[in-house]
Formats: structure tokens, sequence, C-alpha cells
């Protein structure tokens, strides 16, 4: 049968901006298979590491590890974006494929595997259904300053009652027969091809007030991401900038920034909330998004502590204190990605047309050296990014590293959107 899976888009430091969609015709044999606890264990918890609104957790794969991994509803099978995996853990695949996905361009190969046995915490999963990359395109690991290995989703969040608790960084969860009162707001939520779907309202000058089905992807740093509207692009606003939102599976893809003046997901309110709109023939034109209008992703999720509970077809929400953060969009115009060597080093990837960066003269290659007169080898990634959407009017203090000189760069952070 064919298996639906959605894999965010890292390169290119666009991870918040878009959700990729591919179709791998796999063949799943086995489809009971889900995490267990040995004994009368029924609970279990454990501390995550937070970075860029991501979740990531240290899951043990056939006896070995831990290896860094994103917990994500929006993935269906386990997913190894890093295929040195194959041979450090003896993986046994079963034959290769071809994913096509969103953007243009030429396929790219996958191994396919029943022979991957998983821990997280205490609880375990034999033979869960695995893809392979044959290549690392989304160098997960570049952008998020820690090494990555992949993507853990649907069977574990099909096999437990799953707390997402953003605020204390905590992951708890339980057998569903467990009992205890569920915390927080419920919001009905339907699991279609392993995934999650929930409905939202937003409201803007350009369509008024629309109620629109969303894949729920905690495993997306955006906020939203907008695809189509009664079978047509999503109307762009008038307030957006053109954006490279990143490299998809088939090639790069295109779009805007934007935002909705209003949000509304159960009785939660929200204003002003940041969005992105792909270009409808990389994205929305494909035939695998019409079941949907767009995707929620993590930096509307990480407001509230979540709890997920598909055998009642449920996600619980309540707030916690970045409820009401607001939407901030990278002022700078800088895109970083990280060499992790002995030294951190940092390199621009791209710049935003019209940016102060870019009208500072900050150019793509630059090595940043200092920050404010700091090494930059003593921030982490993380740390940067937030420093470049942090206050409108900040000034931005630059050394960098240019075909063997040291240029100072100096510009103001700007509010585009």
């Amino acid at each position: 049968m064919k298996l639906l899976m959605s894999i965010i888009n890292f390169r290119k430091l666009r991870i918040y901006q878009l959700v990729l969609i591919i179709q791998v015709c796999v063949v799943i044999t086995a489809q009971g298979q889900q995490f267990y606890f040995k004994g009368d264990r029924n609970k279990d918890a454990m501390p995550f590491l937070q970075v860029k609104n991501l979740i990531i957790i240290p899951l043990y794969l056939n006896n070995k590890g831990p290896y860094n991994f994103i917990l994500d509803t929006g993935v269906g099978p386990l997913i190894i974006t890093d295929p040195s995996l194959i041979d450090s853990i003896g993986i046994k695949v079963s034959r290769t494929i071809k994913i096509s996905g969103l953007g243009s361009g030429n396929e790219i190969e996958a191994y396919i595997s029943n022979d991957v046995s998983a821990q997280l915490g205490k609880s375990y999963i034999d033979n869960i259904p695995t893809a392979i990359l044959k290549r690392d395109i989304f160098g997960l690991s570049n952008y998020l300053g820690t090494k990555v290995y992949g993507l853990l989703g649907y069977y574990f969040f099909k096999s437990f009652v799953v707390e997402l608790r953003y605020s204390t960084k905590r992951l708890l969860f339980k057998h569903p027969n467990s009992g205890g009162k569920i915390k927080g707001e419920r919001i009905p939520i339907e699991i279609s091809s392993y995934k999650p779907y929930t409905n939202i309202t937003i409201e803007n000058p350009e369509y008024g007030k629309a109620e629109i089905k969303m894949l729920i992807d905690n495993g997306a740093s955006h906020a939203i991401s907008l695809e189509r509207l009664n079978e047509k692009p999503f109307p762009v606003p008038a307030a957006s900038i053109k954006a490279n939102l990143g490299v998809g599976m088939s090639g790069p893809i295109d779009g805007n920034i934007g935002r909705v003046s209003a949000l509304k997901i159960g009785s939660f309110a929200m204003k002003n909330v940041l969005a992105s709109y792909p270009k409808y023939d990389d994205v929305a034109a494909k035939v695998l998004l019409k079941d949907r209008n767009g995707n929620l992703g993590a930096d509307i999720l990480s407001r509230f502590n979540v709890i997920f509970d598909y055998a009642d077809n449920s996600m619980y929400l309540r707030k916690n204190s970045q409820f009401k953060r607001p939407f901030e969009h990278d002022m700078s115009g800088i895109e970083l990605y990280l060499e992790d060597g002995q030294i951190r080093r940092y390199f621009i990837s791209r710049i935003e047309p019209g940016s102060p960066a870019e009208n500072a003269g900050v150019l793509v290659d630059d090595e940043i050296i200092t920050i404010h007169f700091t090494p930059a080898a003593s921030f982490k990634l993380d740390d940067i990014n937030n420093l470049f959407k942090s206050v409108e009017g900040k000034t931005i203090i630059l050394s960098i590293r240019r075909n063997d000189e040291l240029v100072l760069k100096v510009f103001k952070l700007k509010q585009r959107i």
C-alpha cells in the first residue's frame, strides 16, 4: 500500500517555513507494530532538547546509541537521514525505492527496512518500518547545531498518550488505558495516512474568515504554512515578502512570508501570526496535498503544553508562559549554517533581497568571526538566530572573513513583515 510521509525541509535554514510531503511506495507487512513497556510499567518521562521549537530526543537503534532524533507528528515510518547508520548499527535493507517530493528536480533514492528495533526511554518497538535516505539531503545537524540522525513519528504517538510539556522541556507518555484525568482543552483531531489533522479558523482582509483543515506538525518549526484555498492558491497578503522557503526533495521551493490577522484553535485566539505561502505549482498543486489547506507548526504548538491521544482522536492544549510571545521573523536577512568541528564555524548561506544585511554588504559564503566583538564560536546557533529576530532597531556588529580578509559590518535589525 502507499505510505505518505511528511518530511520537513531543513536545508537553507528554513525549517520553520515549510513541511514537505513525499510519497513512498512501501509495503508494510505488520500493521500492529507499536511501542511497549516491559513488565508492569505503564508510563515514563524524560527531558528533551528544544531547538528552534523542535523536540530532540535520544533514541537507541538496534541496541546502539543514543542517537538524536526529532520527535515529529508529521512523519509516518521512522526516517533515518544519515545513511552511515546502515553499517554502524547493522541495518538489513529489503529494497530501494525512489522518492519524489515538492519543488522542481529529480527523484532521490531511499532504502526500506523492517529490521530496525528502537528504544525511547523505557519503551521499545521491534521491526519498526524504516526509510533510510541514501544521502543526507536535509542537513539537520548543520541547521540545528547538534548532530541529528532522523525523525520519529506515528509509531510512537499511536502507542501512547503523549504529553509535550514545552514549559519544562519534558516528554511524558503512558498507556492509553492507564487512567488519570487529562488536563487541557480538548481539540478533536483526525488521524489520516499516519498523521493528525485538525480544523482552525483564520482571518485576513484578502479572504475574510475561513475554517481550514491543517496537518498538526510539531516537527515544523514555523507557525503555519498556507498552501491552498478552494482548490486555488492561498491568497497572499499584500504585506508580505518573497522568500526562498528551502530546498525540497525535488529542488528549490519559492514563496512568500506574511501574516494572518487572527487565528483561532479551539477557544484560543492569536493575532498577527506569521504564515508562509509556498509557490502553488511547487507545493499545493501536488496531488498529495488535496486533503488539507496547510499545516500547523511548532511556533504555535510550543505556546502550549500539548497532549496527543491518538486512540481517542484528541489533542489537549494548555497555555504556557510562551503563549503571548510575539510572532517574529528574522530581521537581519541572514541565513546561517554551522560547520561543527573542533571549533564552531558559522557561514552565511543566503541573504534576503532588500534586507539590512544585504544593504550593509554582507555576502553569501562570508564566515562570521565575531558578533559584537565576541567570538562567534562561543554562541549556539539558536542564540544567533534569536538575536537576529530580537528587537527592531537593534544594532548588529559582525566581523566576517571574506577571501582571507577580515571585514567589519554594522547594520540595524528591521522588521520587514
